[in-house]
């Protein structure tokens, strides 16, 4: 008696199961063919994504020779052609070399190349301050007090990465136009802070053996 009760409890799931597959095997087959299509479309991305990366770094190795070769305007074009086109890491590696190149022949259209790298909210803010420093370098012979104070003063504030630097080049600014209490500022601050690389804290407390002997 139970193996009829068991025989018809298995036609019953198989009834069921039967009807189950009638009622959803449109949904189920959608379904299986929307995971085959993702899979492969992935795969092609994937696949694209890593030949243009091979393209990028071949295009990047052959302007860095340019530039070891002393070709630098050559260089420079390689450069903005990857910027333009090439994946966004190596785009933007390209906008900081190209800058570079540009720095030893026209520091101010290199500054231009940093500024708008700066300005770029699609780069991530760590190189963006990078760039900002790196402008702020190339014109700290020529700016004026007010223009190195905007550039300089936001990555000098407490809990920036790159504070040290900045409140360095600030010191050396104010120096550089006999502006000792300004330049006493930034010095003490560096060495004040914990976190100050040695180097840098070598060379501000040497000033500032400077600043307190009043000498210009």
């Amino acid at each position: 008696m139970a193996d009829i009760f068991r025989e018809i409890d298995d036609e019953l799931r198989r009834d069921k199961a039967a009807k189950a597959w009638e009622r959803y095997q449109k949904p189920i087959i959608a379904l299986a063919a929307l995971i085959v299509i993702a899979a492969g479309g992935w795969r092609y991305y994937d696949y694209n994504r890593t030949q243009k990366a091979q393209a990028a770094g071949a295009q990047y190795e052959t302007a860095l020779q340019l530039s070891r070769e002393g070709k630098s305007t050559e260089a420079e074009t390689a450069l903005g052609e990857i910027a333009k086109t090439g994946p966004a890491g190596y785009a933007l590696l390209a906008r900081f070399r190209a800058a570079g190149e540009s720095a030893v022949r026209d520091p101010d259209g290199a500054v231009k190349i940093f500024d708008a790298i700066a300005a770029d909210t699609n780069v991530d803010a760590t190189m963006r301050d990078v760039a900002r420093l790196r402008a702020a370098i190339l014109r700290v012979d020529k700016a004026d007090a007010g223009e190195l104070q905007r550039r300089l003063e936001p990555l000098a504030q407490a809990g920036q990465p790159f504070r040290a630097s900045a409140r360095e080049l600030l010191a050396v600014a104010a120096l550089k136009r006999n502006d000792l209490g300004a330049a006493g500022k930034w010095l003490d601050m560096i060495v004040v802070d914990s976190q100050t690389p040695g180097e840098i804290r070598q060379r501000a407390e040497a000033l500032l053996g400077l600043v307190g002997g009043g000498k210009k």
